[in-house]
């Protein structure tokens, strides 16, 4: 439907994002009778589609990594879906309850209206008026790159949402730099192909894949780790290591350094052809086994407290000696003369909230809220890690997350359509 750029449409909630958030968002909404509409400037899950590589698949098995409310039928529970069906699904989950999504249109502005209620949209298709919106465009929003390598250097550089396959890249080594889960599976399907690929390594921590028969989905599950409302002090941006690719695997960096990769630290600089690695290899090592062998001693002090039949997995335990490359760490690669043809920068993300000019952020340009209701009255926020607990930015908890901002917004409105004996 065409709107009139000059007359705004209006809806009582305004919906930014139509990925597993905003339809989350839309589904409970519709439960509650709140009236709104979803707007998503690209396709549903359009990043899913779009910013993702070929050969992706959920990092969570096909039980745990879903809504309530519909399953992956042609998976089985401990399948690891692909991408393109995780998106398909949350196109399908929209049709189940006719979300109200209109996709190709763009949030360009949300302002507060002055001396009345809502809020102001400014968007590619005309402006909107809403009582409450919502935030759900998610923690992917800018893809970060260091500004390290300049673009003279004479090699292709891209950002892991960029990357697709080890086809698109010229021929050569590759250097992928971050050790989260893009990285490693970047790094791990490229020396697949048969590159030669450098990996650096940051600080991190890694979980096992499966332990004792059961998905660390299930062990944080049973350790009510997913329930935990703040991360320990120091964490709440290490990196994560772990893996749904080829049917699931535990990742341990030196098994892939057995495989042949070449292992680096920290990425630190850049000059003249040559990129700089921080000595810090062998302690971002010693940490993630560090962290890894605590999942395993908790798993198994939960299975002898409630004595639970699950076998017992000691080679889990086995870590490998330390290769070469951690022995006598490459402190500085000299691209050229290494072959080094492309660089993978699998760096994270950057909040963007440019479009949201409310009073709704802190000191530091952060989303200011508590379990995504914000501080500017009528605007919530959906899908960031931490939003209420560890699994907010994950599919099953952003949907739990968005029960609770719309039964807010339901309340609130009860409270709006109040009226006392004397009013009319």
């Amino acid at each position: 439907m065409a709107v009139d750029r000059g007359e705004a449409e209006r809806v009582e909630a305004l919906v930014v994002g139509g990925g597993q958030a905003g339809v989350a968002a839309s589904e409970h909404l519709s439960r509650f009778g709140v009236p709104h509409l979803v707007l998503e400037r690209g396709r549903i899950a359009e990043r899913w589609r779009s910013w993702r590589w070929d050969s992706l698949v959920a990092n969570g098995p096909a039980w745990h990594d879903r809504f309530p409310g519909l399953d992956f039928p042609e998976y089985g529970p401990d399948d690891f879906v692909p991408k393109d069906r995780v998106a398909d699904y949350f196109e399908a989950y929209a049709e189940k309850f006719a979300a109200p999504i209109r996709c190709g249109v763009e949030v360009t502005a949300v302002r507060r209206n002055a001396g009345r209620p809502g809020f102001r949209v400014e968007t590619t298709a005309g402006p909107v008026e809403a009582n409450y919106v919502i935030a759900a465009t998610g923690p992917f929003q800018r893809p970060r790159v260091p500004a390290m390598v300049p673009e003279t250097a004479g090699l292709l550089q891209m950002h892991s949402t960029g990357y697709r396959n080890p086809d698109q890249l010229p021929d050569g080594a590759v250097l992928v730099v971050g050790c989260g889960s893009s990285g490693t599976q970047i790094a791990d399907e490229l020396l697949r192909s048969g590159r030669r690929v450098y990996l650096s390594v940051g600080p991190h921590s890694r979980y096992p894949r499966r332990y004792r028969e059961r998905d660390y989905c299930w062990w944080l599950g049973v350790l009510g780790r997913w329930d935990i409302e703040a991360p320990e002090p120091d964490t709440r941006h290490v990196t994560i290591a772990v893996s749904g690719a080829y049917g699931g695997h535990t990742i341990d960096f030196r098994r892939l350094a057995e495989r042949g990769m070449t292992l680096v630290g920290r990425t630190a600089g850049y000059e003249d052809g040559t990129v700089r690695f921080a000595p810090d290899l062998a302690d971002n090592l010693a940490a993630g086994d560090r962290s890894y062998r605590s999942e395993l001693q908790q798993a198994d002090d939960y299975v002898a407290r409630n004595g639970l039949d699950l076998p017992a997995e000691p080679e889990a335990w086995e870590i490998p000696a330390d290769p070469a490359c951690v022995t006598d760490p490459v402190l500085a690669l000299d691209l050229s003369a290494q072959g080094v043809t492309s660089i993978v920068w699998a760096t994270g993300f950057d909040l963007d909230f440019s479009w949201l000019r409310v009073d709704a952020f802190d000191t530091a340009g952060k989303p200011a809220h508590r379990r995504g209701v914000s501080t500017e009255p009528g605007v919530y926020f959906l899908g960031l890690p931490w939003l209420s607990r560890r699994g907010s930015s994950f599919i099953w908890g952003v949907w739990h997350d968005a029960m609770y901002v719309a039964a807010h917004i339901a309340t609130h409105r009860q409270y709006m359509a109040y009226r006392s004996g004397g009013e009319g």
